[in-house]
């Protein structure tokens, strides 16, 4: 608790009042986002033709995906030319307007809410396809929510670093205890709902944000500094740079300046030691952590157990080890300096996967086994969580050293770009193509257990592999809980060479970074 009181007590009242209302926003958007998440999801199970289930599961998330790039690009023009807090509040409102479309739809072609007792639900007669378009235009405004709120925290406690990462694992921590108490919640939801209207309550969570959130005061501190680093992660930094005023005109320069992010980002990681090691540490990663909830666990509930709203037991579990995983790496980041270690343990916990097509032999329709799954899956998320929290934090250490530069774009936003769209590009096509596999499976045999011995078991195995390979790249990576590597440490993550800058703490040297140009990229966005 005294660990707790000072950090507490480290913001100003006025700070405090904001991060407390930012947080019970958050937790309304991550409770909304599970039940629309998982009942879309379990929908699409449903509704698709059995034939091709799975693999029309896996292309419409990949769609969704990209349409989240978009919604970024889309967005990103307006964070300077109006308060932030009213640019979020007015994201996650329009997200809810696109929750409603589904629902609107279900009703006017007949679709009812499910009666107690019955074991399925009423659907309207409606194209399952519509389905595709519905995630599509979620994935918007999706990523317009999901930049924006990178973007906040900087403008609620201002360019004190030790600041923004205590709120930013603080913010985590309250964002994956919605996230698994939702979970848990939208199963229950579906069940008694039905997945064509358990998500009834997503506008309103989104409602409730969109509220606290424009109760955040205006925010005098208008760091234009910190937005742009946000900004340049997702290649999305020459929006503000251009001399036009016209939004089309900033949305084409937002584009291409993203995929010339990606450009340059490819190329710092495949000519340099030092990111190299990131291709598989952290794309393959978050790929494998994303099929694992969205396509094995979907299919395991569906074709095993035999009812797919137990898939969002089975992620409330993962989300579970997410937050045990984000827990950890805030206690431990004084004893665990580098990434590395928590990426072998992610790379071993992978092989539990295994537990699939060994439980599908036995399992039976009970909900039972939905919670054995979900209790398989909290150490394998764990393991990714705690890797992606301190990868996330190695990579904009190891990227400010000046000697990564590029006259167009920061290598920061390159690399991120560059291996953010990789994964995307993963899961988009493997998640269909791998999709396809258990529905030939189910097809054919009736079962998908011989499926999941390969999509589940040896897919999983195969990138545990590269994934621990990869951690013995960098120099350094060779002891067991390495300091630094390569310079790089999460303790000592601004190496310089001079002797005046290795003398300054690594709070010193952010706020130095901070300072620097405050003049000018304020003036930019005023």
């Amino acid at each position: 608790m005294g660990r707790i009181n000072e950090i507490w007590n480290s913001y100003s009242g006025h700070e405090k009042r904001n991060i407390a209302f930012y947080i019970a926003g958050i937790m309304m958007y991550k409770l909304g986002l599970e039940f629309f998440n998982g009942s879309i999801t379990t929908l699409a199970t449903d509704r698709f033709a059995s034939k091709l289930t799975f693999t029309k599961l896996g292309a419409a998330q990949g769609v969704n995906q990209a349409a989240q790039c978009v919604g970024a690009i889309l967005i990103a023009p307006l964070i300077k030319k109006f308060p932030t807090r009213s640019v979020l509040a007015g994201a996650i409102f329009l997200f809810g307007i696109m929750t409603v479309i589904l629902l609107v739809v279900d009703a006017a072609t007949g679709g009812k809410m499910k009666a107690a007792g019955a074991k399925k639900p009423s659907y309207g007669d409606w194209n399952p396809n519509l389905i595709f378009v519905v995630w599509t235009l979620s994935g918007i405004s999706y990523g317009m929510v999901e930049l924006i709120r990178r973007v906040i925290p900087a403008d609620i406690v201002g360019g004190d670093a030790n600041k923004l990462r205590r709120m930013d694992a603080t913010v985590h921590i309250f964002y994956e205890i919605a996230g698994t108490s939702g979970a848990f919640a939208s199963s229950s939801a579906i069940s008694r709902w039905g997945n064509n209207y358990s998500f009834f309550l997503t506008p309103v969570f989104f409602s409730l944000a969109g509220i606290l959130w424009l109760i955040i005061s205006t925010l005098n501190f208008k760091s234009a500094q910190v937005i742009q680093q946000e900004l340049e992660q997702s290649g999305l930094a020459d929006v503000e740079k251009k001399s036009s005023n016209n939004y089309l005109v900033q949305i084409g320069h937002g584009a291409m300046s993203f995929f010339e992010s990606v450009y340059v980002g490819a190329k710092l990681v495949f000519t340099n030691r030092r990111f190299i090691w990131l291709f598989p540490a952290y794309a393959i990663a978050l790929y494998c952590h994303r099929f694992l909830e969205s396509s094995l666990g979907a299919a395991f509930a569906k074709r095993v157990l035999g009812v797919s709203a137990w898939s969002q037991i089975i992620v409330g579990g993962s989300n579970f080890g997410e937050l045990l995983g984000a827990l950890a790496v805030l206690v431990l980041s004084d004893v665990v300096t580098t990434p590395l270690p928590w990426l072998r343990l992610d790379a071993i916990a992978l092989n539990i996967v295994w537990v699939l097509p060994t439980f599908a032999l036995t399992a039976t329709h009970d909900v039972s086994w939905a919670w054995k799954i979900a209790g398989c899956f909290i150490p394998v998320s764990f393991g990714w969580a705690a890797g992606d929290v301190s990868l996330a934090a190695y990579i904009q250490s190891a990227l400010s050293d000046s000697q990564f530069t590029h006259h167009n774009v920061s290598a920061l936003g390159a690399v991120m770009a560059f291996l953010y769209s990789t994964y995307i590009v993963l899961n988009a096509v493997f998640s269909s193509v791998l999709g396809g596999v258990i529905d030939r499976d189910w097809i054919k045999n009736g079962d998908i257990s011989t499926s999941l011995k390969y999509v589940g078991g040896v897919h999983f195995t195969i990138a545990s592999a590269i994934i621990f390979a990869s951690t013995f790249i960098p120099i350094g990576a060779w002891a067991f809980n390495p300091k630094a590597l390569g310079g790089v440490g999460l303790n000592n993550a601004n190496a310089q060479t001079s002797s005046e800058e290795d003398q300054d703490s690594d709070d010193e040297k952010d706020l130095k970074k901070l300072s620097g140009n405050t003049t000018e990229l304020e003036k930019s966005r005023s």
